[in-house]
């Protein structure tokens, strides 16, 4: 019996979790359960790949769910254009599996096949090299629509072991300088190179992103990562016609006269920081080094100065979800996770700072790294609820949508669902 005979006569879980939530595509749904459960790529998937054509595992501040640095595919497309991001995972953790049906990767789970994807194709630019000699693709990474800046591969919070317990940065920054041969810290001209080039493929991009770990030096604390960024994002503004381009940081909770010189100085019109955890004593428990440095009321504090910057609708917050239910410490059900994790965003809802999460896999080498992530029923619900709370007060979230970034289920809904609760 063929795998496709084989799926229509069994219905799989992800059919079941799909027939609860009609509202959700499907799609949406796949996506994130394939988040949640990660990847598993065949040897005959890994023979489709051509690195003149497609994405390869990059420039990744993060590791992957295996532990191991491989030529892989970057991530997946689904055909209704929307990108997955997920990390390839051990084959005893029940991942999906990606494998080839009539000579075109498909994903399957447990040995039916689900839906047909396809690999991220490699922009032009990802076959040159700066004048350094450093390949671009290790400068400036991207994504089918968005071009990522990671200028520093390192978080200082770890230098006091204070690091997030879900995270893997210094691991990763050690294999990306032996294995890949990226630079530790970016040099800001080199940056506004490779964007230049970048932007030569007309109409492929849709906006910058910028991210790395915290830098707390300075003379006050984070000034240093504020320059740095500041220097980067005029490099990159050198390529634009208007002052102010589209563009997205994730960055620390900074004060808010800090802020400013970041929107007044540079291009970037979007802001974010991340949370992490909507919950003080587990923000305090798996936060350590952003416990010590801000601390949960200030952080929130901070992301509402941050409004009076760059505007409602401009300003986000991420949260690693699944987490808060992780281990001894974490919360004791899903529905108590969901009570309070919605109401605290609802609090920064209503002045003007939108939530949206990534679906948490668990990585080798961290804390949190034995544990298991969530429900795919918790993943939606939580979905539905962010969704919900940006229809309630008017919250667009365009700067980090499934076109900007893919990496949230809840804001993938922003293109499907009502946006506006008039229009319910």
């Amino acid at each position: 019996m063929s795998f496709v005979l084989l799926k229509r006569a069994v219905k799989t879980d992800l059919d079941k979790v799909a027939a609860r939530y009609p509202d959700v595509p499907r799609l949406i749904i796949l996506k994130t359960d394939v988040q949640r459960r990660g990847v598993f790529y065949t040897d005959a998937a890994i023979e489709l790949l051509d690195e003149a054509q497609h994405q390869t595992t990059g420039t990744h501040i993060f590791g992957a769910r295996d532990g191991r640095t491989a030529v892989r595919p970057e991530s997946l497309l689904l055909r209704d254009g929307t990108s997955i991001i997920t990390t390839p995972t051990p084959m005893e953790e029940d991942p999906y599996v990606v494998d080839v049906l009539e000579g075109e990767p498909w994903l399957f789970d447990n040995g039916m096949s689900v839906e047909s994807v396809d690999y991220w194709p490699a922009p032009a630019y990802y076959a040159k090299s700066c004048r350094s000699g450093v390949p671009m693709k290790r400068i400036v990474s991207a994504r089918p629509q968005r071009l990522n800046i990671f200028p520093y591969r390192y978080c200082t919070f770890w230098n006091d072991a204070k690091g997030c317990a879900f995270c893997d940065i210094v691991v990763q920054l050690k294999k990306g300088r032996e294995v890949l041969k990226i630079p530790a810290k970016l040099d800001p001209v080199e940056v506004g190179e490779v964007i230049g080039e970048a932007l030569k493929e007309e109409g492929r991009f849709s906006t910058i992103f910028l991210t790395s770990g915290s830098i707390t030096g300075g003379v006050r604390p984070f000034d240093d990562e504020v320059d740095y960024y500041i220097a980067l994002l005029k490099e990159v503004g050198k390529n634009f016609r208007t002052k102010k381009y589209p563009s997205q940081m994730i960055a620390t909770a900074f004060e808010k006269d800090q802020l400013k010189r970041l929107y007044a100085e540079t291009g970037l019109t979007s802001y974010t920081s991340d949370i992490e955890v909507l919950d003080e004593g587990l923000f305090n428990r798996y936060c350590p080094g952003k416990s010590e440095w801000i601390g949960y009321q200030e952080w929130k504090r901070r992301l509402v100065d941050a409004v009076d910057v760059f505007g409602p609708g401009r300003v986000n917050t991420g949260l690693v979800a699944g987490i808060e239910l992780a281990g001894p410490h974490g919360f004791k059900s899903e529905e108590i996770a969901l009570e309070r994790t919605l109401s605290e965003a609802e609090d920064l809802a209503r002045q003007g700072v939108s939530t949206v999460f990534i679906v948490w896999s668990p990585r080798p080498d961290t804390p949190l790294g034995s544990y298991k992530n969530a429900s795919l029923d918790y993943y939606i619900r939580l979905a539905r609820g962010l969704h919900q709370l940006r229809v309630k007060y008017r919250l667009p979230v365009d700067h980090d949508s499934y076109r900007n970034c893919g990496n949230h289920p809840d804001t993938d809904l922003s293109r499907v669902l009502p946006l506006w609760e008039d229009e319910l």
